[in-house]
């Protein structure tokens, strides 16, 4: 999910009550939120789509839920006692707690993985263990009712707390609300799943989320002519026609793999990848899931000389990776 979405959820945590347990409480909780997006750092030494094979895997698994909120805490806990070697430490603020910050920002940093599996981009749970990825199919990576209800809910609750009035109860809930919000969404996805599963004769089907609109899911799946087709799918109107991704793809290539960081990391994030073949020679990879056929770069692999491989029969364990 979004960054904003994972600043909302620690700051209604808070809300709830648990920041008064500690001294810097919200800052462990709203920083704790977002702190495995540190990965993000590889922007600076991965070029072109390379980081796709990096992020949401190493700082998004069980080792860095302990790691992260122990650092976040050594380093809140050192700050104040800084501030109060030079006489600025707030007088409101409450103790420091080493151990308070650190269950805090262990339940942040908690919080961020499980919502990063809710969408259909994917997260590696398991890394270093397993690089295998894990996908929600629930909520949109930007869903702007999430932010509207969280928004709502802690912008109250801060402002009951300056009129001394119950703060804790408007952020709890907005998180039970929250919950179901997100329990509905992942209902809607198994109905859809329901609906589209004997279409899916090579057993690989994606229910992926829209923006705004959470009754609708765009149906992903490859048919019997080895392509992948979409449909859009609606709760109250079920039936979706059928119609191909792209008028020209293929699932297997022919080309030289070796020495090409971009192509590895490309496949290995890609949960339905195709090759598209470029007019004057050459293919594109893409993934289904984000097929654009103006966008470029992001979610694409311009490879020139590469061409699409002999027509084949796809078997389930043969098709892109579910």
């Amino acid at each position: 999910m979004d960054n904003l979405t994972h600043s909302l959820v620690g700051a209604l945590i808070g809300q709830a009550g648990l920041k008064r347990k500690t001294g810097l409480a919200m800052p462990a909780l709203v920083i704790g939120a977002n702190l495995p997006d540190v990965d993000a750092a590889c922007f600076f030494w991965l070029e072109g789509v390379q980081h796709l094979g990096f992020r949401r895997g190493i700082t998004h698994g069980p080792i860095a839920w302990v790691l992260l909120p122990l650092i976040l805490a050594g380093v809140l806990w050192w700050f104040d006692r800084w501030q109060a070697s030079r006489g600025r430490r707030p007088e409101g603020r409450l103790p420091v707690h080493f151990g308070w910050l650190y269950a805090l920002g262990f339940i942040a940093c908690l919080s961020h993985p499980a919502l990063d599996w809710l969408n259909s981009y994917g997260i590696r749970l398991l890394e270093p263990f397993s690089s295998r990825w894990f996908y929600g199919d629930t909520l949109f990576i930007i869903d702007v009712w999430l932010w509207a209800l969280m928004g709502f809910a802690t912008w109250f609750s801060l402002r009951r707390e300056r009129l001394g009035g119950q703060w804790r109860r408007p952020a709890a809930i907005a998180l039970i609300a929250t919950s179901i919000y997100i329990l509905g969404n992942g209902l809607i996805t198994g109905v859809a799943e329901r609906s589209f599963r004997e279409r899916a004769v090579h057993d690989v089907l994606i229910a992926s989320p829209v923006p705004i609109v959470p009754w609708k899911r765009e149906m992903l799946w490859i048919d019997d002519s080895t392509r992948w087709v979409r449909a859009d799918w609606n709760l109250f109107k079920p039936s979706g026609a059928a119609k191909p991704l792209a008028d020209e793809q293929c699932l297997t290539f022919v080309g030289d793999t070796d020495g090409r960081k971009a192509f590895d990391a490309f496949w290995f994030w890609s949960r339905a990848p195709f090759f598209e073949p470029m007019p004057g020679g050459g293919v594109i990879l893409r993934d289904a899931r984000f097929y654009d056929p103006r966008a470029r770069g992001r979610f694409s692999l311009p490879l020139p000389g590469w061409q699409c491989g002999p027509s084949i029969s796809v078997r389930a364990e043969e098709a892109p990776r579910p």
